[in-house]
């Protein structure tokens, strides 16, 4: 497995029991001593940008679940570093956040592809040695990135993706049962 940094995904083991990340992909955006923060990519959010922010009537954006810690923030990954300035790049080609007055200008006036666009609504965060301990758990594989996982059209498959991308024998895993017992 790679080491956690900025540009790796976390794939959920499949018997991950815990609610907030049963069956999640999260991409890291930062790992320190000190801790580590990260999106959940794959649980869309039950509201829309417009429902959750003034301002963009019109705009039924779809917003991401990022994870448990501060819900009542909103974040953004996109691949528009020059329109977009300020943003923090986690990986070749993807930024986390930046100037949201020009992102939300570019939105209003429809100058991006939404495909490039992210929001999401809260964040999953570790403290000083969590995540090491949850990987020595067993209950996260890593792996790198791409932009296509990231950003994937369909949500609901990029866990069985991420494990097609880890290869080898994880890709059997995408048929395992969430609970054991049940099979």
């Amino acid at each position: 497995m790679i080491s956690p940094a900025a540009g790796i995904l976390l794939i959920a083991d499949p018997f991950l029991k815990d609610p907030n990340f049963m069956r999640t992909v999260i991409l890291i955006c930062e790992h320190r001593q000190k801790g580590s923060f990260g999106f959940v990519l794959n649980k869309q959010f039950e509201q829309t940008l417009d429902e959750l922010m003034t301002g963009f009537d019109g705009f039924p954006i779809p917003v991401y679940y990022g994870g448990p810690v501060q819900m009542d923030t909103i974040h953004f990954l996109h691949q528009y570093p020059e329109q977009v300035p300020g943003g923090m790049e986690i990986m070749k080609g993807v930024y986390w956040g930046g100037n949201f007055e020009k992102l939300s200008k570019m939105v209003k006036n429809q100058e991006l592809d939404f495909s490039k666009v992210r929001f999401f609504i809260g964040y999953s965060g570790w403290s000083d040695g969590q995540l090491d301990t949850e990987l020595k758990e067993k209950s996260w594989l890593t792996v790198s990135a791409t932009r296509n996982l990231i950003f994937h059209p369909q949500p609901d498959d990029i866990w069985k993706d991420s494990l097609k991308h880890l290869g080898g024998d994880y890709e059997m895993m995408i048929n395992f049962p969430t609970d054991p017992l049940l099979n």
